[in-house]
Formats: C-alpha cells, sequence, structure tokens
C-alpha cells in the first residue's frame, strides 16, 4: 500500500508531461490492464545539460534512439523493436530515417508517421527521461544482464568526460548508469560487425532484465523506492492509476519473444547517409504477428 501511495504522489508531482499536441494523434484505447494497448516507447539521444561531448546535442527533442511498440493489456503481449536507420515517409522531409521524425516534431510527429506506415493504432507513449533513468536502475537494486563482449563509449567515452562500458561476455549485475549506456550504445568497439538489428535486442533484453528484477523477491524490500523513482523516469501521457495499471498487465502476461523489424534491403539517402528498408509484404507479416499477441 505504501508503495503504491508513492508511486501515485510522485507520478503526480515529478512526472514530466509530454507535449499537449500528441494527444491529438493518440488513438482511443480501454484500460491498459483489461483492453489491448499499443504502447509507443521512445528514448532521445539528446545528451544531459552537462555533457562535454564534441557537438553533443542538449537542447530539443533530438532524435529517437530507441523505438519500439509494447502491445499489453487484456491478456495480450507482444513487442516490436523499429531500427533507428529504418528510411519511412516523414511528411515535408521525404524519405528520412524514421528516428528523424522525433527531431522534426517531437513524441506526435513520432507518432504519426509510425502508425501511419505500419497501418496500426498507437494508444499511448511513454518516452525515458535519460537524466532520471540511473536513479531507477539504482532503486532496483541494479539488474542482472546476460549477452556478449560490450565496450562502447558515452559522450565520447570517460576520457572526454562521458562514460566508458566494458563488460565481457557472459552474466553481470550492473547498476544505472551502465544501464543507461547499454541502452545508448550505438557502436560495440567489442563487436564492430554489429549492426542497428542487434543493439535493438540489447534493448529488448535490457527490458526484460527490469522486468525479471522487478518481479524478482530481493526487490520486496524496494518497492517503495522502487515506486517513488519510476515516475520521474517516464514522460508519457498516461496517469498514475494508468501506468500502474499498464505495469500490472505487463507483469501478468509473461515475457513474449523478442522482435525486431528486419530490413529486407538498403538504399541511400539524399543526404548521403546508408538507410535501411523493409519490403511491404515483411512489413505486413511483422506487424500481423505483432497484433495478434
Amino acid at each position: 500500500m505504501l508503495s503504491l501511495l508513492l508511486f501515485l504522489v510522485s507520478s503526480h508531482f515529478e512526472r514530466t508531461s509530454l507535449p499537449p499536441n500528441v494527444a491529438g494523434v493518440l488513438d482511443p484505447s480501454g484500460d491498459p490492464l483489461t483492453s489491448a494497448n499499443n504502447i509507443l516507447v521512445l528514448g532521445s539521444d539528446r545528451r544531459q545539460k552537462d555533457s562535454k561531448e564534441p557537438g553533443a546535442e542538449t537542447t530539443g527533442p533530438g532524435r529517437s534512439d530507441t523505438i519500439m511498440l509494447i502491445r499489453t493489456g487484456g491478456g495480450h503481449g507482444a513487442r516490436l523493436s523499429i531500427p533507428r536507420d529504418t528510411v519511412v515517409e516523414i511528411p515535408g522531409h521525404g524519405l528520412e530515417k524514421v528516428n528523424a521524425a522525433h527531431e522534426y516534431g517531437g513524441p506526435a510527429e513520432s507518432v504519426a508517421v509510425i502508425k501511419n506506415w505500419l497501418g496500426v493504432p498507437i494508444n499511448h507513449v511513454v518516452e525515458v527521461n535519460f537524466e532520471n533513468f540511473p536513479e531507477l536502475i539504482d532503486a532496483m537494486g541494479g539488474i542482472t544482464y546476460t549477452g556478449g563482449c560490450i565496450v562502447s563509449k558515452l559522450d565520447g567515452g570517460a576520457a572526454d568526460g562521458g562514460f566508458t562500458l566494458r563488460l565481457s561476455s557472459g552474466t553481470h549485475h550492473i547498476d544505472g548508469e551502465q544501464a543507461l549506456a547499454l541502452a545508448r550504445t550505438r557502436e560495440n568497439l567489442c563487436a564492430s560487425n554489429e549492426t542497428d538489428i542487434q543493439r535493438e535486442e540489447h534493448q529488448q533484453a535490457l527490458f526484460n532484465d527490469m522486468k525479471s528484477q522487478l518481479l524478482s523477491p530481493s526487490s520486496f524490500f524496494r518497492l517503495p523506492l522502487i515506486a517513488w523513482n519510476a515516475p520521474p523516469a517516464i514522460i508519457s501521457d498516461m496517469s498514475g492509476p494508468e501506468l500502474l495499471a499498464m505495469f500490472a498487465s505487463l507483469a501478468v502476461t509473461g515475457t513474449p519473444p523478442t522482435h525486431v523489424l528486419k530490413p529486407t534491403g538498403q538504399t541511400t539517402l539524399p543526404s548521403g547517409e546508408e538507410g535501411l528498408t523493409i519490403s511491404e509484404v515483411a512489413r505486413r507479416a511483422d506487424v500481423a504477428r505483432f497484433m495478434a499477441g
């Protein structure tokens, strides 16, 4: 009861709200616990204000480093990650990488572009507030992550005032700063052949690890601290009770298999950047699998 009260109080006073124009592009839905909801999870590449990385963007919405659709509620459970380099049509800008939608128009533009491209309703948005994300992970007592070797330098790496992540292949108990670095890793120096697909798989694995930690017996005595730190790490259109219903639904539906919208080709954009493409047939098959989950 104390954890519930702290979550509701924190979500009222500490949670950051999305821009008001987001409501106009979201589709109506029922309760996140009892009705199927499609939730778009975004994580911006905007750096923290004290970043020392040369050329780092510390203002504006930034591009979306993380793009994941979650289907939950009413017994449903599915996840679909969209590689940030996937090429889509962005109104007024032509063919661009999908993560540019967030930079052009924030979460509202991301919602509009993604739901038009995939042909699915989007009922809610959750943006990860990276400035507060480490505190949430630390409140959970850290998380246990299993995966291959990862070496990455965030915000220029430790030598430039950023952070260097080093994880050997295997299982590690990581803290909030390490979890944030893992979520934001673009280039794995330990495996230079990794693509954006592996990056999305790392993010889904991190999501699974967070869920497992929350449901573990060791988190029972930490629930009040977790409940207080969760809302500041989340920027969403959902109210405190709706967020609670979403978390409850995610807890009871189990862990769906990791699925990434895999590209079928590549293309060169007018800017000279290389982007990923996916055929209409492949896209429809992935969407059908997601909606059936």
